[in-house]
């Protein structure tokens, strides 16, 4: 019986790793110490809003943000815009109005729009989608201090062209460390220098990088921050409860406990 489960066991995992070989297997995804990792983390404010900036200047052309309502912008803990350039921004975009049957300028009660380009993913849950890191999904702390890897990913994807392309099909292919095989047929979006931000802040391929995926990190989980503390307050709650409830016991039973004691002391030996 064992036996038959071992044999199972190692034939899965070899067409399992004959698959991975066939697709050219997994990408490498860095690492990267993001300011919302780990159980206390919490979203650079800066950060989201530069973030913002590179998705609509760069990003929004190919791709959409369909599950993000456009107030969420003013939200705290989020990009925090303030109300008045929530709504200017809002503008920004056009909205098909099937009551209207026509165009309009997009309200904050609109979402941002789809993509328009049927290959083109959208990137509202694109960070929470992607695994980068394949650790120990069982342990549960690589995941609760790193978490499952997508922001890296995104990060890993877009510092990953090498600069080498190849023709299959009649579609140009670049190769990319961080897509699973190696070849991707989205062209490099970043070339360094392309966005210019008002703080002055670094725009190198690297620190837009990061800024975009800590945006996108944002979309996929706007209430990160509010769980986080709904989290911690309940875990400490159940605490205190805990400590309660093992005080009120030995109160309950301390009578009864030395009772028996008493007798026991007692009893005299036969």
């Amino acid at each position: 019986m064992f036996k038959r489960i071992a044999l199972s066991a190692a034939a899965a995992l070899c067409l399992t790793g004959t698959a991975a070989l066939a697709a050219g297997g997994a990408g490498k995804v860095k690492d990267i110490d993001f300011s919302f990792e780990g159980p206390f983390g919490t979203f650079d404010e800066n950060q989201l809003q530069r973030g913002l900036q590179v998705y609509t200047e760069i990003c929004s052309s190919c791709h959409g943000l369909k599950f993000v309502p456009i107030r969420t912008l003013s939200d705290a803990g989020g990009p925090h815009l303030p109300e008045d350039q929530m709504r200017a921004y809002a503008e920004f975009y056009e909205i098909y109005d099937a009551e209207l049957d026509d165009w309009r300028p997009a309200k904050p009660t609109d979402h941002f729009p789809e993509s328009l380009l049927e290959n083109a993913p959208d990137l509202s849950l694109m960070a929470k989608a992607r695994a980068g890191f394949s650790g120990p999904y069982g342990t549960g702390v690589n995941q609760l201090f790193k978490g499952m890897g997508g922001p890296e990913y995104i990060y890993s994807l877009l510092t990953g062209y090498t600069g080498e392309e190849k023709e299959e099909a009649g579609t140009i292919l670049y190769e990319n460390t961080a897509f699973p095989g190696g070849w991707i047929s989205m062209a490099p979006p970043l070339w360094g220098e392309d966005v210019d931000f008002n703080d002055g802040h670094a725009n190198d391929i690297s620190s837009i990088s990061k800024d975009v995926a800590s945006f996108l990190m944002w979309t996929a989980e706007p209430k990160m921050m509010d769980r986080q503390f709904s989290g911690l307050v309940g875990f400490i709650m159940l605490s205190v409860l805990s400590v309660l409830l093992y005080l009120t016991n030995k109160k309950i039973w301390a009578p009864i406990k030395g009772k028996n004691k008493s007798d026991t002391v007692a009893t005299p030996a036969e």
